[in-house]
């Protein structure tokens, strides 16, 4: 019996991710919708966004504006690179580290979340100037 429980474990441990995987996924999401910004590519920016966040701006178009006005550096930058992450029971937190087109230092905290389809979907972003508090 104990046999059998230990192969159990075994299997399901196998089809759980591991916490770098779920990292990885979720620095892809974010990686996805930081590329469409560049683009200009409003649909598949959307397309990462949460249905919470789909809710407030049900248009993509929307979405992009909000974004370009409320987060500029996010929006467009000179360079971000990912910090930090944490994850647990489906939900992902990831720092990232932004530079913005004018040299300015900026951290914003994305979280994601694992929908009922299986996929990550950002949830939301916080951001702060490098260096100030929280």
């Amino acid at each position: 019996m104990r046999a059998i429980l230990l192969l159990l474990a075994m299997l399901l441990g196998f089809t759980t991710p591991s916490f770098a995987d779920e990292v990885a996924d979720a620095q892809g999401v974010i990686r996805a919708q930081e590329q469409a910004f560049g683009r200009g590519d409003a649909a598949t920016a959307y397309s990462h966004a949460a249905p919470e966040i789909k809710a407030l701006f049900p248009e993509a178009d929307f979405f992009v504006q909000m974004v370009e006005k409320a987060y500029p550096p996010v929006y467009r930058h000179r360079s971000f690179e990912f910090g930090e992450a944490r994850a647990a029971g489906g939900q992902i937190a990831q720092r990232v580290h932004i530079v913005d087109d004018d040299g300015e230092a900026w951290e914003a905290m994305y979280t994601l979340e694992q929908q009922s389809d299986g996929s990550l979907k950002i949830t939301g972003c916080s951001l702060l100037k490098a260096g100030q508090a929280v």
